[in-house]
C-alpha cells in the first residue's frame, strides 16, 4: 500500500519548521524536512515580523519536499495580522506582538469600555498583544493603515492567501484576537465578530468575513506558483491554525480529569471544554475562552513560558560563548533549591530586553535573594514556572468544580526534563510528556480527517499512540515545595495590592 503524505508548516514566535508526515494505513512515520527562524526586524523603535522573508521559507519547503503530498496545513502564533488592501496588496509588515506600540491601550480602551463587557463578549484574558488593543493602538498611531484595509487576514490566513488566492478566516485563529463572540451566532463554526465592541472603538467592521472551520480545503496553490515550485501542488487545508488548537488536538487524552500544557515560547495551560466558561470567576483569573476542533472551547491560561529564559540565554550569548539548553539546565540543577522566585506573569517580563536584569530588580523589589549566577537564574525562573502551573490548575480546579489528576505536556518544553520535574512535584499530577512536535501532528490529523483517510480524533489519536513514544513523570516531593508556593501566593498578593 503507498503511504499518503502530507505537509506541516509549524511557525513557532521563535522558529519554524517543515514536518512530512507518511500515513501506512496503521501508523505515521514524520520527517522533519526544514527550519529555519521565525524572521523579524526592528526599525526605528517598531518590532515586526518579515512576512516575505517567512513566505519565502514555505516556498523552499514546498519546491524541496512537495512532489507527492496531496495537502498543506500552516500554523502560526495568535493574534497578529496583516492589513490587505482593496487589490489584496500587504499594506505594511506586519506587527510583532511584543511591539511597544501597545503599552498603555489596555488602559485606553477600559476608558471607553469596561472590562465585564468586553470579557462578556468575547471570554478572552486581557493581555496588550491581543489584537483588540493592537488595532487600537493602529488607530491611534497609524489610522491610515484602517482607512486604506479592505481585509484584514491573520498570519496563517495571509499565508494561505498568498498560496491559492482565497482570503478566509479560519476559527481558532479568529477566537484568540479578543474581538470574536465565542458566545454568538452569525458565523461558522460558531459565533461571529463582536462588532458592537469594534464600532464603540471605532474601529472599522468591513475588514472581517465570516470564519470557516478547521479542515476546510482552500484548494490548490495558485497557478502562477506552479511552474516555479516545479508543478506542485497540494491543495491547502485550513486545519486549526493557531498553533496551540493544533497542539491541544493532537493531545492524547481520553478521560475527563486532564488538564493540557502546550510548553514553548508561551506556556499554554488549560482543559477543553464544549462550551465557553465566562464568569466573574474566570474574568477575576484572567482565564480565556479560544476555539478549537469541532467548536470546542479551550479554556485556558496564557503564561509567560520559556521566553523568559530564552532571552536570558540569549544576553548570555555571546561570539566566544554559546549557552545550549541542556547546559544551562545542568546549571540550575546544581543551584540552590528556591533561591528566589518571579511571577513570571508580570508586565516588566514580557517585552524583549534586559531580561537578567528585570530578574534581578524583581527579587530586590520583593525582598529577596538576589540570584547572580547563571544557574541560579535558571532556576529561579524554573521554578517559578512550575509553582505558577500549580496556582492555574487550582483556579481550573476552583472554577469548574472538576479534579485534575493528570497533565499533558506537549511541545519543545516537554523536553526540559529538569521543568517537567518541577511541575510534577510542585502541582502534584502526573505528567505525560509527549509528543514534542504535538502542534505539526495536531496540523496533520486534521489534514487527514479532512482528506477522508480517518473519521474521527479518537482515531488519529489511536495512530499517534502507535506512531510516539510518551513518558510520565510522577511527583516525588510536593511538600518540598509548600512553602515556595506560599512565598509566591504572597508575592503575588503584595503586587496586586500595589496595582
Amino acid at each position: 500500500m503507498a503511504s499518503e503524505q502530507y505537509l506541516a508548516v509549524d511557525i513557532g514566535a521563535e522558529s519554524g519548521r517543515g514536518m512530512k508526515a507518511s500515513f501506512d494505513g496503521k501508523s505515521l512515520s514524520f520527517e522533519e524536512i526544514h527550519r529555519f527562524p521565525t524572521h523579524k526586524a526592528e526599525v526605528h523603535g517598531s518590532l515586526f515580523w518579515d512576512a516575505l522573508a517567512i513566505f519565502n521559507e514555505i516556498l523552499f519547503l514546498l519546491r524541496h519536499s512537495g512532489q507527492n503530498a496531496s495537502s498543506l496545513g500552516i500554523t502560526t502564533w495568535g493574534v497578529d495580522y496583516g492589513l490587505l488592501d482593496k487589490n489584496g496588496m500587504l499594506i505594511g509588515n506586519p506587527f510583532h506582538y511584543r511591539d511597544a506600540r501597545t503599552s498603555g491601550m489596555v488602559e485606553k480602551v477600559l476608558a471607553i469600555l469596561s472590562k465585564e463587557e468586553i470579557f462578556e463578549e468575547t471570554g478572552i484574558q486581557f493581555m496588550p498583544l491581543n489584537t483588540l488593543f493592537q488595532l487600537y493602538a493602529t488607530l491611534q498611531k497609524s489610522p491610515w493603515m484602517l482607512t486604506d484595509a479592505s481585509r484584514l487576514l491573520f498570519m496563517p490566513d495571509l499565508f494561505s492567501f498568498w498560496l491559492t488566492g482565497m482570503m478566509a478566516n479560519e476559527f481558532s485563529i479568529a477566537s484568540t484576537s479578543q474581538i470574536y463572540n465565542m458566545k454568538g451566532s452569525g458565523g461558522s463554526p460558531r459565533g461571529g465578530w463582536a462588532f458592537d465592541l469594534l464600532k464603540r472603538l471605532e474601529i472599522p467592521t468591513h475588514i472581517f468575513s465570516n470564519t470557516v472551520a478547521p479542515g476546510t480545503m482552500l484548494g490548490p496553490l495558485r497557478s502562477e506558483l506552479l511552474q516555479s515550485l516545479g508543478g506542485v501542488c497540494p491543495s491547502l487545508c485550513t486545519v486549526c491554525s493557531h498553533d496551540t488548537a493544533s497542539a491541544v488536538f493532537a493531545v492524547p487524552a481520553y478521560k475527563s480529569g486532564h488538564a493540557y500544557l502546550s510548553s514553548g515560547t508561551w506556556s499554554l495551560l488549560g482543559i477543553e471544554r464544549k462550551d465557553p466558561l465566562i464568569s466573574s470567576e474566570s474574568l477575576h483569573a484572567n482565564i480565556t475562552n479560544e476555539g478549537g476542533f469541532g467548536g470546542t472551547i479551550r479554556f485556558l491560561k496564557n503564561i509567560m513560558g520559556l521566553w523568559i529564559l530564552q532571552e536570558c540565554r540569549r544576553e548570555w550569548t555571546s561570539s566566544e560563548r554559546h549557552f545550549e539548553y541542556e547546559e544551562l539546565t545542568i546549571m540550575a540543577q546544581k543551584a540552590e533549591p528556591f533561591f528566589s522566585l518571579i511571577d513570571v506573569n508580570s508586565e516588566e517580563f514580557f517585552f524583549p530586553g534586559d531580561m537578567v536584569g528585570k530578574i534581578i530588580r524583581f527579587c530586590k523589589q520583593t525582598g529577596q535573594k538576589v540570584p547572580g549566577s547563571i544557574g541560579e537564574i535558571v532556576r529561579v525562573i524554573l521554578g517559578s514556572l512550575a509553582l505558577e502551573y500549580r496556582w492555574t490548575l487550582e483556579q481550573f480546579e476552583k472554577i469548574t468544580g472538576t479534579d485534575l489528576n493528570v497533565l499533558h505536556v506537549v511541545g519543545g518544553g516537554s523536553q526540559n526534563e529538569l521543568l517537567s520535574r518541577f511541575t510534577a512535584d510542585a502541582t502534584g499530577k502526573l505528567l505525560i510528556c509527549g509528543p514534542v512536535e504535538a502542534t505539526s501532528f495536531g496540523n496533520i490529523g486534521v489534514q487527514m480527517i479532512a482528506a477522508g483517510e480517518i473519521s474521527t480524533r479518537k482515531d488519529f489519536h489511536e495512530i499517534l499512540e502507535r506512531s510516539c513514544q510518551l513518558k510520565h513523570v510522577e511527583p516525588e516531593f510536593r511538600r518540598n515545595w509548600d512553602e515556595p508556593y506560599e512565598r509566591l501566593l504572597t508575592i503575588k498578593k503584595e503586587k496586586s495590592a500595589r496595582i
